[in-house]
């Protein structure tokens, strides 16, 4: 069974090209087997995801404008990991709280992913919320999350949206299928 593994490469260099409002471009430079190589990349700080599913075992999306691509997008509940020493689990915790309302009293692990490993650090963690219930929340959106809406849809129907590219917010699309495909005991 194929696995990816972790390599411990010296870093001759790094400076940073771009430095950004949350993440930055650097610029390493490093040996290896044999070559030289420069290379840029997005030093990202990571994210969580959650799949929300109701006692119905449907599914709780956001709906998001995102500038990047001009698209307002269907995604999971998700968010950067942006408080030092924050564990993985508490930042899901708290971004599906100030995205949606709601808290889970059952919370797992389902998968972690690189999203784009040749240029960004980024690695995703996904967990699954289960036995939800709307909560009260001071938190104030701003930006493109204030015009956000959630709502809960059929597992089949998200699961259907994203095999038509429907919905092609990646996040969304491999926690949802891999989800799905545990459900079915693959």
């Amino acid at each position: 069974m194929p696995k990816d593994s972790s390599e411990s490469i010296s870093v001759e260099g790094r400076k940073t090209v771009y430095p950004g409002r949350i993440w930055d471009v650097v610029q390493d430079t490093f040996e290896f087997n044999g070559q030289k190589l420069v290379r840029d990349y997005v030093a990202h700080p990571g994210a969580v995801a959650v799949v929300a599913v109701d006692e119905h075992n449907r599914v709780l999306l956001v709906n998001q404008y995102r500038h990047a691509v001009a698209s307002t997008l269907w995604e999971l509940p998700a968010g950067l990991r942006d408080l030092d020493g924050e564990p993985l689990v508490e930042t899901a915790k708290r971004e599906l709280l100030e995205e949606t309302g709601y808290v889970a009293s059952e919370w797992s692990d389902l998968i972690s992913f690189y999203p784009s490993p040749g240029g960004l650090s980024e690695e995703i963690h996904v967990f699954v919320a289960k036995d939800l219930t709307l909560a009260p929340s001071d938190f104030v959106r701003e930006g493109e999350e204030s015009a956000m809406i959630s709502e809960f849809f059929e597992l089949s129907d998200v699961v259907n949206s994203i095999l038509r590219s429907e919905i092609k917010n990646g996040p969304c699309a491999l926690a949802v299928l891999a989800y799905a495909a545990k459900l079915a005991g693959q």
